[in-house]
């Protein structure tokens, strides 16, 4: 069972950003999306998730063998794909309680419902394992948040819709260390044979507490390199433009 992205290309206002981009991500592992700005990698998320700014020109996206690229986004969500944002949305008037149940409820069989007891029971269970003041619940989702708070949020959500294939876009933008200790620790829990993850990130420190298990490096819409944990500590230390020049201009290769 895999997430499989095969020479996908994606424009947007008639700019390429994406240009043959292949990747795969199985169950059971975490894999590092690592690139400078303007390489692509929130634009792959987007594109994932059927963002409708987007058009996919060329490639395909296979998830568990189902070609997901004429879906809607609420069906690629219900087949198992979670999206985290890098900027997540404020809906005001809807409570985190009411949005989670209703995210959950559209997956049950039509005419099932969820034991109201049971969900509750759940969600204070996930909010105290990613340390949520209960009163969240009855707040509008990221109305008013915090950085840290919204991606606690995000996690949460994630944490109780159980993905397939979850798609973690810079979680780590605009934390500070006890707030990337939580969110970090939140995504470790969730992570096992059932749950393949791709987590898009500038900076190696996020690597420190979700370590992946391969790192891919992303330039001009392509992935140019792929390798271990150690890639990302070389990255680290030498910056993206050797890693560029190593590998030429992939927009003319």
């Amino acid at each position: 069972m895999n997430l499989v992205i095969e020479d996908l290309h994606a424009t947007i206002q008639g700019s390429e950003i994406l240009r043959g981009l292949s990747l795969s991500i199985p169950k059971g592992q975490v894999h590092a999306l690592m690139g400078p700005n303007g390489s692509g990698k929130s634009t792959l998320a987007k594109v994932l998730a059927g963002h409708p700014d987007y058009e996919v020109t060329a490639g395909r996206v296979l998830l568990d063998g189902q070609n997901i690229m004429d879906l809607p986004p609420d069906a690629r969500a219900r087949l198992g794909l979670f999206l985290a944002f890098q900027y997540p949305s404020e809906i005001p008037g809807v409570t985190i309680a009411n949005f989670i149940r209703s995210a959950l409820q559209a997956r049950l069989p039509e005419g099932e419902e969820m034991d109201a007891v049971d969900f509750y029971q759940t969600l204070y269970k996930r909010m105290d394992e990613l340390e949520m003041d209960r009163a969240f619940t009855s707040r509008s989702v990221n109305d008013g948040f915090s950085g840290g708070e919204k991606k606690r949020c995000e996690i949460l959500q994630m944490s109780m819709l159980n993905p397939s294939y979850a798609i973690l876009d810079e979680t780590d933008s605009g934390l500070d260390i006890d707030a990337l200790r939580v969110v970090s620790e939140g995504v470790n829990r969730l992570k096992g044979p059932g749950l393949g993850a791709l987590v898009i990130t500038h900076y190696q420190r996020l690597l420190n507490y979700i370590v992946p298990d391969v790192v891919h490096v992303m330039v001009q819409g392509r992935i140019v390199r792929s390798g271990g944990r150690e890639l990302a500590l070389e990255l680290e230390e030498k910056g993206y433009d050797w890693i560029i020049k190593e590998c030429g201009d992939p927009v003319a290769a």
